[in-house]
Order: C-alpha cells, then sequence, then structure tokens
C-alpha cells in the first residue's frame, strides 16, 4: 500500500490551520472540478483534493492520520502500525461544499484512505458497496445543476436620495469563472431602484446577478449594503434625523420663528421664549419614510452662540446688560 500524503495535496503545511485547510481545499476543488475542468485527469485530481479534506478537515481524523509519522513520503510503501485495523468513522458529508451521503466511505478514494478511514482493515476481505460521495458531478451522467453564489457590495447614497428614492447607476468589479476554470475580473453595470426610506445598512437584493451558476442552474443574488453619505445638515439615527441649529441669544430669549430647511423644504420653526443651549425642539414626521406610510422624526437641537467679533456698539449694548442684569446662571447648586 502506498502512503498519500495529503499535506502535500492541498500544498500546506502541516501546521497549516482548520481555515488554511478550507482555503486550500476551496481554491482546488474549483481548480480541477470537472464541471469546469475538461482535462484527461482533472476527476482524479479532484477526488485527491476531497480525500485529503476529508481527513484533514476533520480533528480527529487529522490527529489520527498525523499519529501515522512524518517519516513517510507520497508513494512510499506503508504498513497499518498496531490499533488501526477496525477503527471507523462516520463519513456524513457536513464539512464539505458539495454534501455527501451519509452512511459510507466516498467512492473513488484511494485503498490507503479506506484501509484507515473507512472501517476495513486492509485484508478484510471484498469491499461492499458503498453509496457514492456527492460531489456536484456525475461522471456518467454530466455536470449536477448547481446554483451560483451570492454576492456582496457595498452602495453609498446621499440622504436626499434615500429620503425620496432614486434610480442609480453603478459600476462594480466581479471576479468570473470562466470554462477553463481560469478567473478574472469583469465589470458590469447595474440599474439600482433605491426605495424612499432607505436607512444606513439596509440591503438591496440584486436577483440573478451574483455568481454564474453550474450546469445551467440559476446565478446567485447580488446583495448591495447601502451606507448613506454623510450629510453637512443631518445625522442619520435609524429613520430619525437630527440637527443642530445655531441661535443667537436673542432669539433663545424672546423666541419666534426662524426659517429652517428639512428633507421637505423650508419651514418657519418655532423657538419658545427662553430657550437653553442644549434644549430640542421635535418634529414630528420629519424624518425618513417608514412602511406603512409612517415616517420617523426630526430632532433639532438649539445652540446658542455669540458674536465672536462684536461691533462696537454691540459690545456696548452688552455691557450695559451686563451691568443691569441680576440674572446668574450659576446660582442653582447644581450648576
Amino acid at each position: 500500500m502506498q502512503f498519500v500524503d495529503y499535506y502535500e495535496v492541498l500544498g500546506i503545511d502541516r501546521s497549516a490551520s482548520p481555515d488554511d485547510v478550507k482555503k486550500a481545499f476551496r481554491k482546488l476543488s474549483k481548480k480541477f472540478h470537472p464541471d469546469i475542468n475538461r482535462a484527461k485527469d482533472a476527476k482524479a485530481k479532484f477526488q485527491q483534493v476531497n480525500e485529503a479534506y476529508e481527513v484533514l478537515k476533520d480533528a480527529d481524523k487529522r490527529r489520527r492520520y498525523d499519529q501515522l509519522g512524518r517519516n513517510y513520503h507520497a508513494g512510499d510503501d506503508f504498513r497499518a502500525p498496531q490499533g488501526w485495523q477496525g477503527v471507523e468513522f462516520n463519513f456524513d458529508g457536513g464539512g464539505a461544499p458539495f454534501g455527501g451521503r451519509g452512511g459510507g466511505v466516498p467512492s473513488g478514494f484511494s485503498d490507503f484512505f479506506e484501509a484507515f478511514f473507512g472501517g476495513t482493515a486492509a485484508s478484510a476481505g471484498p469491499r461492499a458497496r458503498r453509496a457514492p460521495y456527492s460531489t456536484g458531478f456525475d461522471f456518467e451522467e454530466g455536470p449536477r445543476k448547481r446554483r451560483g453564489d451570492d454576492q456582496e457590495a457595498e452602495l453609498t447614497v446621499s440622504l436626499e436620495d434615500a429620503y425620496q428614492g432614486a434610480t442609480k447607476t453603478i459600476a462594480l468589479q466581479q471576479g468570473v469563472t470562466g470554462a477553463d476554470g481560469g478567473h478574472r475580473v469583469e465589470e458590469r453595470s447595474f440599474q439600482v431602484k433605491i426605495p424612499p426610506g432607505t436607512t444606513d445598512g439596509m440591503r438591496i437584493r440584486l436577483a440573478g446577478q451574483g455568481g454564474r451558476g453550474l450546469g445551467g442552474a440559476a446565478a446567485g443574488d447580488l446583495l448591495l449594503k447601502v451606507s448613506i453619505a454623510p450629510h453637512p445638515r443631518f445625522t442619520v439615527e435609524g429613520h430619525d434625523l437630527v440637527a443642530v441649529l445655531p441661535v443667537t441669544p436673542w432669539e433663545a430669549l424672546f423666541g419666534g420663528k426662524i426659517p429652517f430647511r428639512t428633507l421637505d423644504g423650508e419651514i418657519q420653526l418655532k423657538i419658545p421664549e427662553g430657550s437653553q443651549g442644549g434644549q430640542k425642539l421635535r418634529l414630528k414626521d420629519k424624518g425618513l419614510p417608514k412602511k406603512g406610510g409612517e415616517r420617523g422624526h426630526l430632532t433639532v437641537e438649539l445652540r446658542v452662540v455669540v458674536p465672536q467679533k462684536p461691533t462696537a456698539e454691540e459690545r456696548k449694548l452688552f455691557e450695559e446688560l451686563a451691568r443691569v442684569s441680576q440674572f446668574n446662571p450659576r446660582s442653582d447648586p447644581r450648576a
């Protein structure tokens, strides 16, 4: 019996992490998958890659495999050490992306694999017919259908487009696997409908615009994660909006109406008499639209500001106010 070096098959070190094992398997299984690789030896190499992954993906099987020794190389004559005959493992295909059929060892695997991981000793007599390993390709009937992978990308929109809705043309670079198994990048354009009330982090699904399917199966979907670009006047909190409005000391003191521009257009915002800096005014239904016709709200925070370079007359008036006023904002013990 010849020793099979599973680490060499996957092109990884013996210290490779489980993630490294999975990455190597995915790369090689795509490279040699018979759906896209028509080379004569593709089937054999594809089975070798699956066999290696069946052992190295499982911590217990990998540990026992490592116990066989590091002094053997692929192709060396090999004999089972004491205690290995009769060891059984359950193969349910749960770890491989192509799935597996429970109840047996994947067909087409090496004698080395069946002797040490198939639940039969090398001298156990005629082998029973085992359920075939499901790879997504039937070597007698041809390629099986396999839906394409879903893909994700990010899309940044303005707050105005998120509020009103819009149709945008975007260009994305997508990885494509050709019939020869090679990978290339293609730029594709899409018409994307941004629904009114789109919120930050929302996903828009473009059906059939993801990875291409195998064997004539449907393509996957393209999922666009929406980000709302920073706005100079508003902060977005879900469907609600927050804004800061600077006011003069006399506007805060005497109150009145101040022009204020919302996403709907300009309104006359009423400032209560005696308003304080940091005070918040809530404008109902002035936020982003929701499903069912409802809308979020707009919160306006007042910020009292004074002239940085007052005129001589302004300075004189403020000095007179300071002289005659009895107001002390720090008279409250909590201040």
